[in-house]
């Protein structure tokens, strides 16, 4: 078996497509990116304000108090070195100044270690008193060999004022975080709402009528509007297109249907005369054949190419062992046995013309590539098995043998146009019904067509 068998995957339902995709983890709409979008750009905005308002105090306040330690400083030195008798330790505002002589410098290493270390220039210490509270000031230090100077600037209340300002900026920043969540809902709703009244137009519109109403002209002259104008020629395009493939289905329908009708009635008036020959018999008979098939395949085409299911219900076994006498009469003395087995009483909900073309096709192929052997026709359950002893499938004729105009590597010079299973997948895909080929367990493939339950 070549051109015609293998199972192909099952093409996704669009309809369940859609519905995996809306029960996804998470759909975010463009409305939602939007908000998303004003409350993103909100908080870093005010983040970075506050963060560049913080840094900028930090600088500001460092570089006046250091200049105002370096001046107090300097002053300090001086009025010592014109008369070191009026210099005694003083506290002015926040500051606490400290001059050493000489002979107290050991002192010093007792009472301030980190002082006696510290070079000259301007350094800032901190920490927890015994009462637990934190203190943080900054020490000028001016050394030289006859005096060394000491200007202490206390930075506690710096120390919480900044713990104030920032935990008013934060406050802020949550604030300014909500007004962007508010304004981006707000503008969302505005920017959104044209694209939501065209997206509720469109399926709104079940393409019911031949000649929609136009959308364009119920939105402004805008992006969503050439978007309308866009979805109007398109939708302009696709109804012609439509249309002419109606007349098209509508015309093939008549033209080829007049034709079978007329060569049906002239075959079974001929097939009615007593004396006729025996080849002229069967060459009728086969012509008889041959058109109630070119009449069950235009059938079947056309409800194809309307997407829409055939009404009635068939027996399985009896258009199958019809089947079967087709091909015995065109045997024409290959060594091939056709045999049917299993349940005869298996009916479907699907007219006998669709299961013809589908079963058809299965042991056409079956019949076509086994030159010796049998071909078996199994229905059971609800399914029915062609098993042939041809020669067998490939890996490669399996995986791409339901594509349309593939023939299989076992086609040789055969006839056909590899469209045979094609078909049948489309009428599997309309019926609900699956198709499976593999390879048999010695040689020859086994093909299952499995109905929808009832």
């Amino acid at each position: 078996m070549a051109s015609d068998t293998a199972s192909p995957p099952r093409k996704p339902d669009p309809v369940a497509g859609r519905g995996e995709r809306r029960r996804g983890p998470y759909r975010r709409r463009l409305r939602s990116r939007i908000i998303v979008s004003f409350v993103l750009l909100g908080f870093c905005l005010t983040t970075l304000f506050a963060f560049a308002t913080n840094w900028a105090r930090a600088r500001v306040e460092n570089q006046l108090v250091e200049d105002v330690m370096n001046r107090n400083i300097d002053e300090y030195a001086h009025r010592y070195f014109e008369d070191p008798k009026k210099n005694p330790d003083l506290p002015v505002q926040q500051m606490r100044a400290r001059i050493v002589g000489p002979d107290k410098f050991d002192a010093l290493r007792q009472e301030e270690p980190d002082w006696y270390e510290f070079s000259d220039g301007i350094h800032s210490l901190g920490g927890v008193d015994e009462r637990g509270n934190r203190f943080s000031y900054k020490l000028a230090v001016r050394k030289t060999p006859d005096a060394w100077f000491f200007l202490a600037y206390d930075m506690t209340e710096s120390l919480r004022g900044e713990g104030q300002l920032n935990r008013a900026l934060f406050v802020s920043v949550l604030v300014f975080s909500a007004l962007s969540l508010v304004l981006g809902w707000w503008s969302a709703s505005k920017v959104m709402k044209p694209v939501s009244d065209l997206a509720a137009r469109l399926r709104a519109y079940r393409g019911g009528t031949s000649d929609p109403t136009p959308l364009a002209p119920r939105f402004p002259d805008d992006e969503v509007g050439q978007l309308a104008q866009a979805l109007d020629d398109y939708s302009a395009r696709l109804t012609e297109v439509v249309q002419r493939d109606r007349e098209f289905n509508a015309d093939v329908s008549h033209e080829l249907r007049t034709p079978l009708a007329v060569i049906r009635g002239a075959t079974e008036l001929l097939l009615t005369r007593p004396d006729l020959d025996p080849k002229v018999l069967q060459r009728l008979q086969r012509i008889q054949r041959a058109e109630q098939q070119c009449t069950d395949l235009i059938g079947s085409l056309l409800l194809l190419s309307r997407n829409e299911r055939g009404q009635g219900s068939s027996n399985v076994a009896r258009v199958a062992e019809q089947l079967l006498d087709s091909h015995r009469a065109q045997l024409g003395g290959k060594p091939l046995e056709l045999v049917l087995e299993g349940d005869r009483e298996l009916v479907i909900d699907a007219p006998e013309s669709a299961l013809s073309v589908a079963l058809g096709n299965l042991i056409g192929n079956a019949v076509k590539y086994s030159q010796e052997g049998s071909v078996r026709v199994l229905v059971t359950g609800n399914r029915v098995e062609v098993i042939d002893s041809g020669p067998g499938l490939s890996a490669e004729d399996a995986a791409k043998l339901f594509q349309r105009g593939y023939r299989g590597t076992h086609a040789g010079h055969s006839q056909g146009g590899g469209i045979g299973l094609s078909i049948v997948s489309r009428l599997c895909d309309l019926y609900g019904w699956q198709v499976n080929v593999r390879p048999g367990v010695d040689r020859g493939v086994i093909a299952t067509l499995t109905f929808a339950p009832a």
